[in-house]
């Protein structure tokens, strides 16, 4: 049997660095590092890809762009940047609304066919409430 396949956008790679300061945050705090325990321990896979490493590269804070880049290591899938993936982005914002960093991210995880995306991005969870029945599935 094949083990899950799950994507986490770079939100998910912050989210630990983030200031503590709700309870919300806390929360996703720990189901994060869960999830990179998980991973750690070979239970999932995950995929990484060009736009985690354009992302993490924007990142300000030296020691946190290096500790997440590490995870690119362990990905079980790389993807880089293709055409199909740039079109399927476009349309993604075109029809739903998602900006175009999101909507990359989430094209990466359908080209690797992943079984499950996973932010912390408020704004990116209300768009995909409005949107989940239209966007195909990865399967």
């Amino acid at each position: 049997m094949n083990k899950m396949l799950i994507y986490l956008d770079i939100c998910c790679f912050n989210r630990p660095y983030d200031i503590q300061s709700s309870e919300i945050i806390k929360l996703e705090t720990e189901a994060t590092l869960a999830i990179q325990h998980a991973i750690l321990t070979n239970e999932i896979r995950f995929v990484w890809s060009f736009m985690l490493d354009f992302e993490n590269n924007a990142n300000p804070y030296p020691d946190h762009r290096e500790a997440i880049a590490e995870w690119k290591n362990l990905a079980s899938v790389q993807i880089s940047a293709l055409e199909t993936i740039r079109k399927y982005a476009n349309q993604l914002t075109a029809t739903f609304g998602i900006k175009s960093k999101d909507a990359l991210h989430i094209a990466c995880s359908i080209e690797a066919q992943c079984d499950y995306f996973i932010t912390t991005d408020k704004r990116l969870l209300k768009k995909s409430k409005h949107s989940q029945q239209s966007i195909p599935s990865t399967r």
